[in-house]
């Protein structure tokens, strides 16, 4: 499911009085941002009290693991001066589920955390978004119950979220292509700028300097680091890199909080892009332009919006002439608009 599609126009959850001012002035400010402000707050602490129940779940059995894992290592070493090679099994056994479980084996440390209220938040991401890297999964039969009920309901959840973020940005791209194309008188180029200016400044934020970052916490090249990004933010999540995996670096608690975010927001502009790529290949000859019949009245352009969101230029209707321009006339009255052919809108 590409995030953009499907949703309604912001104007459409505001009052009558809201939409004629958006369809008067394109730069009025639209009021779906509290609604979508509301819906991340919603999304936010879904996803923290999935963290908690996790917390709650998986943190006592992962403690007494970590503890039971430890005085078998102790036994084994009281016992065993020189391991054969049945107790020196038993011992890589007993590491490789200790790892899995997210003890650490070396020194004195005996956790890494991973059911910690921070982790299980990582978690949950990594539920709701689909990734899966494989390398955590609930162990109690609780936890795994609540995780499909959890999942169940995430996964929409965050579908919806990124449906909404999607289609603010391609609203942006709109709003900011329509302002430059007013000023400039060159619409043409105005939304080449704007999407080049899109396409690079997410690049740039979402795929380009996120790898530096975890190259410095993780000690990985900017070329396995740029792999993760990308293998994260497309969902495929192999789970050959996973972010706070190694025992011998310490993590501060705002680093898998901050990839969470990142996370999110990157999701949404990756899946712009892939709608924007997947409305090119599907409908070839269509285009975001903005048609005029003159640079002096491109300001006073009528348009409508799509069903998949998409601003278009309504088509000359029958009797109009093709000189004049497709504008809105405004009247005295806020609320009375009617088109060039005295058709209402």
């Amino acid at each position: 499911m590409v995030p953009g599609a499907g949703l309604p126009a912001s104007p459409a959850l505001c009052g009558p009085r809201a939409r004629a001012a958006a369809a008067r002035d394109p730069r009025a400010p639209e009021c779906a941002v509290p609604g979508t402000l509301l819906l991340l707050l919603a999304y936010l602490a879904y996803l923290a009290l999935g963290a908690g129940v996790f917390w709650v779940l998986e943190s006592p059995a992962a403690r007494d693991s970590s503890a039971r894992f430890q005085r078998d290592k102790w036994a084994l070493l009281r016992n065993f001066t020189c391991l054969d090679g049945p107790a020196l099994d038993s011992l890589i056994r007993g590491i490789i589920q200790a790892y899995q479980s997210g003890d650490i084996v070396l020194g004195n440390t005996t956790s890494m955390g991973r059911w910690e209220f921070v982790g299980s938040f990582f978690f949950s991401v990594s539920t709701v978004t689909t990734i899966g890297y494989g390398n955590l999964s609930p162990r109690t039969m609780a936890a795994r119950l609540f995780c499909i009920f959890f999942a169940l309901v995430g996964i929409p959840l965050n579908l919806v979220v990124l449906n909404r973020l999607g289609h603010l940005m391609q609203q942006g791209m709109h709003r900011c292509a329509r302002r430059l194309g007013g000023t400039w008188q060159d619409p043409a180029k105005a939304r080449w700028l704007v999407g080049s200016s899109t396409l690079l400044s997410g690049l740039l934020f979402f795929l380009l300097l996120p790898p530096l970052l975890f190259c410095h916490m993780e000690g990985w090249s900017y070329v396995e680091s740029f792999y993760f990004a990308f293998i994260t933010l497309s969902t495929v999540g192999f789970g050959d890199y996973v972010i706070g995996m190694d025992p011998s670096r310490r993590y501060p608690l705002w680093y898998k909080n901050t990839v969470s975010l990142w996370i999110l927001f990157g999701m949404a502009w990756l899946a712009l892009i892939i709608k924007l790529i997947l409305s090119l290949l599907e409908t070839p000859g269509r285009s975001y332009s903005y048609h005029h019949s003159s640079k002096e009245n491109f300001k006073a352009q009528s348009w409508r919006q799509s069903p998949d969101g998409e601003a278009e230029p309504r088509s000359p209707q029958p009797g109009c002439s093709p000189e004049e321009p497709m504008g809105i006339i405004q009247h005295p009255e806020p609320s009375t608009q009617v088109s060039c052919c005295g058709e209402g809108n």
